[in-house]
């Protein structure tokens, strides 16, 4: 019989494991870096993982194959990495709140505590229902940014939650849609866009007003242009 099978591109995977998370079948494992659909009797043909997927790797195709029997997909395995805490997907991608403490203020002036308050950062790995964007007062942020500017921790990242990219070398490829998905699921109450003063870099202040177009949302914006030399222009 023909039904709805999904299937990964394995150039563009860039092994995040957010549809793995994402398959209540547990169809889907990173395997070797990779997403791959373990056996096509998992994959009920139901596609929750597309929209999980930033890079736009799996599409719905329909071919010959067994029917779906949920008696043979593969929910044991899900469920024993539910009980252990793992899951099948890679660690990078994980959403997790970091909550830092009075006792980690530093002694010292040469010892600056980290102001960073979720993991993941990479604007790829970022999953738009995580829950620290409620609320949150977003940085988007180019990459070079934060080696450019010395004081990037207490003057952009404190007290926000972060989305790194580079307009120029990502493959940017629905960065707006992620970006409008958050904005829609979300009360962001501030977006503070830090990029740096080469031309490339303006592609993310457009990526942003693209995405909040899209989203409908009016969220008060600020630009932030560091030189080359590390400086706030």
């Amino acid at each position: 019989m023909k039904r709805k099978i999904i299937q990964i591109d394995q150039d563009k995977c860039i092994g995040c494991g957010l549809c793995a998370n994402a398959c209540m079948q547990g169809a889907i494992q990173v395997i070797d870096g990779k997403a791959t659909l373990v056996s096509e009797d998992y994959c009920d043909g139901l596609g929750m993982c597309l929209p999980q997927c930033p890079v736009d790797a799996i599409r719905l195709v329909e071919k010959e194959a067994a029917a779906f029997n949920p008696a043979r997909s593969n929910i044991k395995l899900k469920a024993a990495a539910a009980s252990t805490g793992h899951t099948c997907g890679c660690p990078s991608a994980q959403a997790r709140v970091i909550n830092h403490t009075a006792a980690e203020e530093p002694a010292a002036r040469d010892s600056q505590p980290s102001r960073l308050r979720q993991w993941p950062i990479q604007l790829h790995l970022l999953n738009p229902a995580a829950p620290y964007f409620q609320n949150a007062n977003l940085l988007l942020c180019a990459d070079c940014v934060m080696a450019a500017y010395g004081d990037f921790q207490e003057k952009l990242l404190k007290n926000r939650t972060l989305a790194i990219a580079c307009p120029k070398l990502d493959n940017t490829q629905g960065y707006v849609e992620k970006l409008a998905r958050i904005f829609s699921l979300h009360e962001i109450k501030t977006i503070v866009v830090a990029r740096m003063e080469v031309p490339c870099c303006g592609g993310l202040t457009g990526i942003l007003k693209q995405a909040l177009q899209l989203s409908g949302k009016d969220i008060p914006v600020r630009e932030v242009v560091i030189t080359v030399d590390g400086q706030v222009k």
